[in-house]
């Protein structure tokens, strides 16, 4: 009779079949730590509110054996998964669960800035010295000496350095609230492993920050052992390097899970002489999605970056995301810009609610994604031939004819920057539009004042025109 432990599913539903056993090698120490992840859950009972974050590696298939919500996180990637999932769900419970390879090397960075920020979730860290699921590879916690099968004559800590010690660095750090190394190699290190997992779960339902475990794990297929043989590696050798035990627990604290930073007001936000023409029918700051796009050379990077930089100094929270080709210079260009008043989830724009196109290719790539009450300004020299989306307002522009009439034939994107100032679609004062296009050229300083012509003349026209 086989009796499942809980927090697990009653079968594994694994490559097309149903099974009762987990794809883990024997001796291998994934299946113990998952065992006592799942039976903590069950027991704080948090199980139906707690998220689990995968990794790449041995332990990727952690969603056919635990039942509680998951999401599958790319390589390297389940703390920044995790840090993500605790803003967008904050009142769940959410778990990071890595080995030495996918956290030690690719994901290293993700990881050490959610212990630095104090992101809550709790994050496992199975440490078995080596990349175990591709063959038993040198990892960043590879002991000295120690054979794999990239450094078959042992680690030369000299080439490649000595091994990460995970715990060790983040214990430098002010932000996370627990850090413990435990092990798996026999049932006394288990016994502490269970209360420091159940320690990491409890911070988590309590909603006290980050908490970090690294558990030393037995690999006996990738350290050419038996079962005794790998355990005994782990309590001789890795633990010698790796020693146990808490290096902060600061769970009894009223630790704060992230830093809350007071909302501005509008009044606090931009001038309080612009304000009061704002308040009235904005009762904060929106979100305007702008995409600029045309050939690489045409300044359009330039024209997106001259905005943000305004809404930065304005205090607005701000994205600028370039997209270029390899070539750059001649192909195809366009940067994404957001900005709002409040923080914003993604740089990548889907459906702009300003389009500024300054050719052909950008017509048809971007003029189809807007949608009604969008703006496109489009350079008026390049035909018109896509067909315009219901309820688009749609303004041709001469720009390059207003740059090269004021002896700045390359200045057709300062052109359309007073465009876009004289028809009302940066809702920021015209002064600190003007201040930043005077900054972007602090390294060129004579193209001041004929880039200020070109701005003044293409307000003129729009005024005239457009309005």
């Amino acid at each position: 009779m086989i009796i499942r432990s809980k927090g697990f599913y009653d079968e594994f539903e694994r490559k097309g079949g149903r099974r009762r056993t987990t794809h883990y090698c024997a001796g291998c120490g994934h299946g113990i730590i998952q065992k006592l992840i799942a039976e903590a859950m069950v027991d704080l009972g948090i199980q139906d509110d707690t998220v689990f974050v995968s990794p790449v590696g041995c332990a990727a298939f952690c969603y056919y054996y635990l039942d509680c919500g998951h999401v599958a996180g790319p390589h390297g990637r389940a703390a920044a998964v995790a840090s993500g999932l605790v803003r967008a769900i904050p009142d769940k419970v959410v778990i990071a669960y890595q080995g030495d390879g996918d956290l030690g090397a690719i994901g290293f960075n993700n990881a050490f800035q959610a212990a630095n920020r104090g992101d809550g979730f709790a994050h496992f860290f199975v440490n078995n010295a080596l990349y175990a699921m591709t063959g038993g590879q040198l990892a960043p916690t590879t002991l000295p000496g120690q054979k794999t099968t990239t450094s078959p004559y042992g680690r030369d800590v000299v080439n490649t350095g000595e091994p990460l010690k995970v715990c060790e660095v983040f214990n430098q750090l002010d932000r996370p609230v627990y850090i413990e190394r435990v092990s798996v190699a026999d049932s006394k290190r288990i016994k502490q492993a269970r209360k420091a997992i159940r320690k990491a779960l409890e911070i988590q339902k309590e909603g006290k920050g980050y908490a970090f475990v690294e558990i030393l794990s037995p690999c006996p297929t990738n350290m050419r052992a038996d079962s005794v043989g790998a355990a005994e590696f782990v309590t001789k050798e890795m633990e010698g390097y790796f020693p146990l035990g808490v290096f902060r627990d600061r769970s009894d604290a009223e630790t704060a899970c992230c830093m809350e930073v007071a909302p501005k007001t509008v009044e606090e936000i931009v001038d309080a002489d612009y304000a009061g023409d704002v308040i009235a029918d904005m009762p904060e700051l929106r979100e305007r999605r702008y995409k600029f796009s045309g050939f690489g050379g045409q300044g359009i990077l330039s024209l997106g970056l001259v905005i943000a930089d305004a809404a930065s100094e304005m205090g607005r929270h701000v994205s600028w995301f370039p997209s270029y080709g390899p070539e750059q210079r001649g192909g195809s260009a366009s940067c994404s810009v957001v900005v709002s008043g409040r923080e914003i989830g993604s740089p990548t724009i889907d459906h702009p609610d300003v389009l500024v196109a300054m050719n052909q290719p950008s017509l048809e790539r971007f003029l189809p994604t807007l949608r009604q009450g969008a703006v496109l300004i489009y350079e008026s020299s390049v035909p018109l031939n896509v067909e315009v989306p219901e309820g688009v307002n749609v303004h041709p522009f001469p720009a390059a004819r207003i740059a090269s009439e004021n002896g700045v034939a390359k200045a057709a994107n300062t052109a359309l920057l007073g465009c876009m100032v004289e028809l009302g679609l940066l809702d920021m004062p015209e002064a600190e539009i003007a201040e930043a296009l005077r900054r972007s050229f602090s390294a060129k300083p004579k193209l001041i004042d004929s880039n200020m012509a070109v701005f003044e003349a293409a307000k003129e026209y729009a005024r005239k025109e457009l309005s």
